[in-house]
């Protein structure tokens, strides 16, 4: 299958290993990319909180871009998929604004690309059991907790990505790779988002609650699939509480026995290397 590929900012800065982990796990799945083109900043994190307009704007401006090519659009970005969506149902809902936005973005909005993000795409158009077909190596000892934070779900009328109080996409995808997925209610807590500059003290304390909790449930790791929730767990925790955190697709590409999978996690900063080691599984 074909789908147009939104990376957003953080996947060529700070989160560069989610963006090469969704381009290697997607070519092994049979997925094509194509960058959707001219792309600019949808406005997370702070857009919606300084102009109304301007947070509708800014994803409506690559909404647009990526209608030109007709295909579904890969947002694997938490916070740029909660940008896009919540882009359409404002000018789905509101034909003023509509015209208002087109005017300041100068093209016209169709409403016609369709915004996935990649746990959606790998669980409902490829599908677990192929998924599991292409496994080299089992995750075999490896006890996720599933980390959806808050931005796939909320709201859940806008999003529409899984049920918001207990999603289980992820866990399943975890499941099928071999992994021993523990159950825990703290997949849809909030990690303190952005306020990781403003207010440190704040994430610090989420943070190592959300750290204490998963290790509580038995975990040894934790998959996410947010370069903010990734951020904020891999450098806020305190040191006795800190467990390895992986982008889905960082696990996927492991298991899948992908080329460059052990050049990801170097760019970790909670090291990740004993419990992998330890486990086979590099």
């Amino acid at each position: 299958m074909k789908v147009s590929y939104y990376p957003g900012c953080s996947l060529h800065a700070t989160a560069k290993e989610y963006d090469q982990s969704v381009k290697a796990v997607s070519a092994a799945l049979g997925i094509e990319l194509k960058e959707v083109e001219d792309w600019s900043c949808c406005g997370a994190t702070s857009a919606h909180s300084t102009n109304f307009k301007l947070s509708v704007a800014l994803p409506a401006r690559n909404l647009i871009a990526a209608e030109k090519d007709a295909l579904d659009v890969m947002v694997p970005c938490a916070a740029c998929f909660n940008r896009f969506k919540s882009a359409q149902h404002h000018l789905k809902d509101d034909p003023k604004l509509k015209k208002e936005i087109e005017k300041i973005v100068g093209w016209t909005y169709k409403g016609t690309a369709r915004v996935r993000n990649p746990i959606d795409i790998i669980y409902n158009d490829i599908g677990l059991d192929n998924l599991k077909g292409l496994v080299q190596r089992q995750l075999t000892g490896l006890k996720p907790v599933s980390y959806y934070g808050c931005l796939l779900l909320r709201p859940p009328e806008v999003c529409e990505f899984d049920n918001y109080e207990n999603p289980v996409l992820l866990d399943k995808m975890m499941e099928s790779l071999g992994a021993e997925v523990k159950q825990w209610s703290y997949k849809t807590d909030c990690c303190g988002g952005s306020l990781t500059i403003s207010r440190s003290d704040i994430v610090g304390n989420m943070v190592n609650k959300l750290m204490k909790m998963a290790k509580e449930a038995g975990a040894n790791c934790i998959a996410v699939a947010c370069p903010v929730c990734m951020a904020n767990l891999d450098m806020r925790a305190k040191a006795e509480l800190r467990i390895p955190v992986f982008y889905f697709t960082e696990l996927i590409g492991i298991a899948l026995g992908l080329k460059g999978s052990q050049d990801w996690i170097k760019l970790h900063n909670i090291d990740s290397k004993p419990l992998l080691s330890g486990l086979g599984l590099l």
